[in-house]
């Protein structure tokens, strides 16, 4: 529907130059630039490669996203953008981006969370989210179980990572079978040949008196690298494609536990996973296995949805439109330690000024305190004026 929120989305948190467009709940575009070649030489991201790739990809990627909407700027209802966590240095080329965009257009811009998005974006593919949700995080920076009651405002923390998180685990296997990077997809894809059960792998903070819902993977991959380090001082050969089947059943086998045991005992009858581990084929089995015998209805975004990406954060911006969230305020800034507990980033209104000025919304005439204590009571010149209009209004 036309009277439904458009929403540019823009997406830099690590090696991934996202921008979606979206409509309400509907997506009209998802536009990735990656830099991840570049960082596979490293073994890893290497953050300012991925600063200056963003910088790079930025604006021929929201071009790009425009085009495939078959919207024009001028038309957006505002602009969302992961204000974190992240990569600081990423992080914030894609906030000055928005910024510029939406100062330029004259919209309100939304500094978004960027775990609340990868919740968000479910929405695009099955629609509403009931309230509360629980969700499911796998990532290579985190692994978290998060009750939802409202997306755009009240996302709780139930556990998570104590170490290192599961994305980052399969990169650290596949580096010690010698798989490449990134981790994830090349041990998907030799786990299919081998045998889960070859190998008994420990399953971390699984015990009585562990914390039932955080994670631990740290000693699993060291259990792994030894267990690859013992069989070639040996001189036998490395089974991959088991250690593979073995060492990914071990962290698909604690995720979806401890995520069907935090259903249960908050009696949500709906688990959500999303995050790029989410793509994982045996991830998506098990947990599908494993709701099905708990009465639990499954929702997992297709493949391409849950790696970082611009339609999730369009698609929470739009729901912070929808809902009459407050908008951020000019002085947002990049946030690389965002605690999920807050799912976008309000204005901070200075003493004397409201909330909606220090916000910016739609329609301004930019003669508001940008939120530094400071007032600027002009408009701004005809210079900046004149390239709004021809850089926005075509």
């Amino acid at each position: 529907m036309t009277d439904e929120p458009l929403v540019l989305g823009i997406e830099t948190s690590c090696d991934e130059t996202g921008v979606g467009v979206v409509r309400g709940r509907t997506l009209l575009a998802d536009a990735v630039a990656s830099s991840v070649d570049e960082h596979a030489r490293f073994g890893g991201v290497v953050p300012e490669i991925a600063s200056r790739a963003h910088l790079e990809a930025m604006v021929p990627t929201i071009e790009r996203a425009l085009a495939e909407a078959g919207v024009r700027a001028a038309d957006l209802d505002g602009v969302a953008v992961t204000a974190g966590p992240g990569l600081a240095g990423a992080l914030l080329v894609g906030v000055s981006a928005a910024k510029a965009y939406a100062y330029a257009l004259g919209k309100p811009v939304y500094g978004v969370n960027h775990l609340a998005s990868h919740i968000a974006v479910d929405q695009l593919e099955h629609g509403a989210l009931p309230e509360p949700t629980m969700a499911l995080l796998v990532s290579g920076g985190h692994s978290s179980l998060l009750l939802a009651p409202d997306i755009t405002a009240d996302v709780r923390p139930l556990g998570s990572t104590i170490d290192d998180a599961a994305g980052e685990a399969f990169d650290k296997v596949a580096r010690v079978l010698h798989l490449g990077f990134p981790g994830g997809p090349v041990i998907d894809r030799y786990a299919r040949e081998g045998d889960p059960a070859a190998i008994a792998f420990p399953r971390g903070l699984t015990g009585p008196r562990d914390a039932p819902y955080d994670f631990s993977f740290s000693g699993l991959k060291t259990a792994v690298a030894r267990w690859i380090e013992a069989r070639r001082a040996a001189g036998e050969p490395v089974p991959v494609a088991d250690v593979a089947a073995s060492f990914q059943e071990a962290v698909t086998d604690v995720l979806t536990r401890k995520a069907i045991r935090a259903c249960r005992d908050e009696g949500v009858d709906h688990l959500m996973i999303g995050g790029g581990v989410a793509a994982n084929s045996r991830l998506r089995a098990l947990a599908a296995e494993r709701c099905a015998d708990a009465g639990i209805t499954l929702r997992v975004p297709r493949p391409k949805l849950c790696t970082d990406n611009g339609a999730m954060v369009a698609a929470l911006g739009a729901e912070m439109v929808a809902r009459g969230r407050a908008a951020s305020s000019w002085d947002l800034s990049a946030d690389s330690s965002l605690p999920v507990t807050e799912p976008h980033v309000p204005a901070t209104a200075p003493e004397g000024e409201t909330a909606d000025a220090a916000a910016g919304t739609g329609g301004h005439d930019h003669g508001h305190t940008h939120g530094h204590g400071h007032g600027h009571g002009h408009t701004h010149d005809h210079v900046h004026e004149l390239s709004r209009k021809n850089l926005y209004d075509s």
